[in-house]
Parts: C-alpha cells; structure tokens; sequence
C-alpha cells in the first residue's frame, strides 16, 4: 500500500491536478478512464509526470544526494551548535552509523520504489513505443541505485494487484535483468536529446552496469569485488559507441555543463533532468544553499562542506577546484573572485569587493578544519564549502533554478573505459582520447578546460582520486568507493574501519513490516 499510495500521490497530484504536494492522500488506483480522455490515453502527460517525479530525489540535498555523499569523504553535514542537528541524521550517515528508522535512508527507498511503479503502471497504458522504451530506462535507472544501496529491487507486472506484496529481485538476478532491459530498448530509445532517455544514456547506465557486476552479485561480493573480462571488454565496447556517436564533446569550460544554460551549452552532457526556470525544478539551488553561508550572495543555510583531505586531492591550478563563472544576473564582482567549486578562506561581498562578515561580526574566512559536532565561536565558518552548479541569479528567488541536473557526463565515460582497461580490459581507440587508461584519464584532466598536469602513469588509486576530482557532488562518491575497497576504511571525521554491515543501507523497518518478500540485509 505504500507504493501504491506513493504513485497515486506523483502521478494524480502531478498528472491530473497539476501539483505535487506531498502532503495530500488519495485513495485507490489510477483506471484508464482517469488517464484517458475521449477515448485518447494520455500516456504523454504521464511520462513527464514519471520524469518530474525524479526531480527531488535526485536533486534535493536530502534524497540520492545525501545518501551517495555523505556517506564518503566528499561530503559532511556538522551540526553547528544549535543548527543543524536534525536528530543527528546527517551525522550518522558521514559516520556510516544509520539504521533502517534513518529518514534519509527511509524516503529514498521510498521514492525510488515509487518511480519503479510509476513506470511500470505506465506499461499497461498502451504508450507509443518509445514512450514504453523511455519509462523501462528510467525504471531501470531506479532499479540500478535500489540495487547498489540495498542489494534488493520490489517489482511488479503492469496492471498487478497493488493489495499483493510485491516480489524482490536480489544481487545478480536484480543486475540481470536490469542489463537485460538496457540492452532490449536501447532500439527504440532516441538519439536524444540529453533531456530525455536516449541511446546513450542507455549505454551508460549498460556501462555502469558490467563495471559493477563483480561487486553487486552477492552481499559477499560487494566486500570483495571481482571483475571478469568480458565484463570489462563490454565497458569499452559501450564507451566507444558512446564516443563514436560524435553528439559529445569537452565544453571549453568545465562548469558549463552545470550551469543555468547547460541545456544548450553543455556540450558533456548524455543525460540530464531538465529544470525550467521560474516554472519546474527539484531543488538544485538547495547544492549551493545546503552549504553557502547566511551573509553570501544569494544566501544560504550554513550547513554542509566538503573536507580537506579532498580538497588536498586538487592541484593549485585545477581549475575544476573553482573559477569565477559569470553568469547572468550576477552581481558585478569586480574582485573578480571565485563564484563556484571549492570555498577556503575569506569571501567577499561580490557587489563592492569587500571582505564578508559572519552574523558575529568576525571574518567569514572559511577553514580546512571541520568537526562532525562543532562548538565554540567559529561555529559560521568551519568546513571548505563546496558547490559546482553556478547560481542562477535571475531564477533563484522564484526557488526554480534553469540548471538543468547531470545524470551522465563523457568524462565520466572516459573513466570508467580506462577502468575497465586498468581491471583486465582489452584497450581500444576511438575518437582522439588515446586506447590506454593514462591517455584517457590525460584526456581529461589536462584538457583547458579542466588544467590540470599530465600523469605518467595511472594506478587504479589514482583512477579513483581522478574519479573523485572529475564527478566530486555528482552523486556516484559512494558506489566508486565500494567499488575500490575503499568506502568501509577510514576517512576524515570517521577515524575507524566500519562494520561490513554498512556497505548497504538497511531495508526501512516499516517496509519490511508490510512486505514479506524482502529480507533484512546482514547484520541490522
């Protein structure tokens, strides 16, 4: 009944009312006279519904965001005196000390089950072929993050009874499936654009797919990850159609694929969420809000930052670490000084130049050093603050930023192919990216946009350092980590090695309640 209740209130709320309060209840299912309207189903109106309802989950700094960042080294929420404590629930997940009462952990699990029954419902509608294939590659993009942070995927049939308990899929037969899907639609997928499902976006989820299959297979796998060949022989073979697509390229910037007109200029992007501004988004300014201080311009909440021992990762002149990214509505800033990235030391009024104060009226200078629970009298400025989507400064007061959110980027691509080269692949050229894995990683840090320096060579904890400057906040920390035998080891502000337990999340205690076929994973 919960997941029933959830699609009912997306899709009926969304769909049929025009507003998706989350607050409202309704009662029983969706019926085809009430998705069709003189005898024309209107499946159009319920895929953007399904594709809206994506949007505060993946955008929100409380949905797949905190979940995948908080849980690493990138990213720590501390509670700054009397601010945000929230019953410690973002401290718990830094520490890798969550239970199955989590609310983090109990709203994502919810919603991307929601999503999964969304799009399945969809099925028995009768959408246009690519409709159908456009609603399989989001559910599949659901199951894919079900299975990396629970090792367990509900599903249903179309038109299946929502008063049954739904069946479970696990580990590799969950991964199976999901490959199996990917590969059927990519057919009837587009070529684009990256506002959509399409091709590509396919071929990546497919890429991410074979990389983890030696992590996701069994519980046990996850703590020792094996990686087969063939597996990351299908990695390259995805990259290269992906690359020669020739629909992608470096953006002469790095942070315009983030930006308010990344729609048009970001020229990296495979697969995005669109955000309209002043219309519809899903609270992406809540990524520069979550963490910039009260005093900075456009105002935040003082909340989370990213760590030292990360921001160490950085070379001085790596521009993805911050620039000044002008943007429109912006204020003048004739200090020229950074506007997006990675936050240390003193900021400035971006208007008249002059150095900012916090609410006690010392310094706003940012600080390396953070604590998990801060006291004292430098509550305001601890921690480097850390955002990478430039401002929309003429759309944020209305609350719906133009940033369109970044599902999957080439560069990411790059990688994982000079991964899958690094873990047994046989290497491959395609475009002008090299067929080695130091040439594909080179590709990308020293392009101009990014300037960084050349590596002789690449080793698999470099590869991961790399990954970790290339995607810092885009929501795959957690995964990369696992996937290296690194996520449980020790790291800023969690000084121990966590109990294997914490390599996936716990099942929220009131599903297991009402559905029998899930199990507990080990150890909660």
């Amino acid at each position: 009944m919960i997941r029933k209740l959830f699609f009912l209130l997306i899709f009926s709320s969304a769909v049929l009312l025009g507003c998706t309060k989350l607050e409202q209840k309704f009662d029983g299912e969706l019926t085809s006279s009430q998705v069709s309207s003189g005898g024309n189903t209107n499946t159009a109106a319920l895929l953007s519904g399904l594709y809206n309802s994506m949007q505060g989950l993946f955008q929100d700094q409380a949905g797949i965001y905190a979940l995948w960042e908080m849980t690493t080294d990138e990213l720590i929420g501390p509670t700054r005196g009397p601010d945000w404590d929230d019953n410690g629930v973002w401290r718990v997940l830094h520490a890798q000390k969550y239970d199955g009462e989590n609310q983090r952990i109990v709203d994502a699990f919810k919603n991307l089950n929601g999503i999964d029954f969304g799009a399945t419902d969809l099925l028995r509608y009768s959408p246009t072929t690519q409709q159908k294939a456009e609603a399989r590659m989001l559910r599949a993009l659901a199951d894919f993050m079900l299975l990396d942070g629970w090792g367990q995927v509900n599903y249903r049939e179309p038109g299946e009874s929502v008063l049954t308990p739904s069946k479970v899929r696990v580990g590799s037969v969950a991964l199976d499936y999901i490959i199996s899907e990917l590969q059927a639609i990519i057919p009837d997928l587009p070529n684009g654009p990256a506002k959509i499902a399409n091709k590509n976006a396919a071929r990546v989820l497919l890429m991410k797919c074979f990389l983890n299959k030696g992590v996701w297979a069994t519980n046990a796998s996850r703590l020792n990850p094996t990686f087969a060949a063939a597996d990351m022989n299908q990695v390259i073979s995805l990259a290269d159609q992906i690359i020669n697509s020739g629909l992608y390229s470096f953006s002469s910037n790095y942070f315009d694929n983030f930006a308010p007109t990344n729609g048009t200029i970001g020229s990296e992007n495979i697969f995005t969420q669109e955000n309209i501004g002043g219309v519809q988004a899903g609270n992406l300014q809540s990524r520069w809000r979550s963490t910039m201080h009260y005093n900075q311009n456009p105002g935040g909440w003082n909340g989370f930052t990213t760590l030292s021992d990360f921001y160490g990762k950085f070379e001085a002149g790596d521009k993805r670490r911050g620039v000044n990214y002008p943007t429109a509505g912006a204020p003048p800033n004739p200090g020229n000084r950074q506007t997006v990235g990675l936050f240390l030391g003193q900021q400035y009024d971006l208007t008249t130049n002059a150095p900012l104060q916090d609410r006690t009226g010392a310094p706003l200078a940012f600080t390396a050093a953070v604590k998990s629970i801060e006291v004292g009298s430098n509550l305001e400025v601890t921690g480097i603050r850390a955002y990478k989507y430039p401002i929309d400064f003429v759309n944020t007061g209305a609350g719906s930023i133009d940033n369109d959110y970044v599902y999957f980027r080439l560069a990411d691509v790059l990688l994982m192919k000079a991964e899958a080269i690094l873990r047994g692949g046989t290497g491959t050229a395609a475009g002008s990216y090299g067929s080695t894995a130091v040439a594909l990683v080179n590709s990308v840090r020293t392009h101009s946009s990014r300037g960084a320096s050349a590596l002789a060579s690449v080793t698999l904890d470099q590869l991961l350092d790399e990954r970790a400057r290339e995607l810092y906040l885009e929501s795959w920390r957690r995964q990369d980590m696992i996937r290296f035998g690194k996520f449980l080891a020790p790291f800023q502000e969690k000084n121990y090695t966590s109990d294997d337990k914490y390599v996936l999340f716990p099942i929220p205690n009131r599903f297991l309640a009402v559905n029998p076929n899930l199990t507990q994973n080990p150890g909660y």
